[in-house]
């Protein structure tokens, strides 16, 4: 199991990305968080049993809201394990 945090980079904030994150987060059964960065990037952090959870993460993170716009994410291994569900942090 491996913890990460990714900074995401584009047009993320104030086009619901993180409700969207959170929503689509949630009904895979990922724990961990998202929350917008006063920079205007949006950091998520997620504990993955696996490379193909790992994967699909990403993937939701790369995809986002209808609205939004990925440009780049930073991925981070971090020491943090998540452990009780997925949130929107503020």
């Amino acid at each position: 199991m491996k913890s990460y945090r990714f900074v995401v980079h584009g047009k993320v904030q104030g086009v619901y990305y993180r409700k969207t994150i959170n929503e689509n987060a949630t009904l895979v059964g990922f724990n961990g968080y998202v929350k917008n960065l006063a920079d205007g990037s949006v950091e998520a952090c997620v504990t993955c049993k696996n490379e193909i959870e790992f994967k699909q993460f990403r993937k939701i993170l790369k995809k986002g809201s209808m609205a939004s716009s990925v440009k780049s994410l930073e991925k981070f291994e971090i020491d943090e394990v998540f452990s009780n569900g997925f949130e929107i942090r503020y």
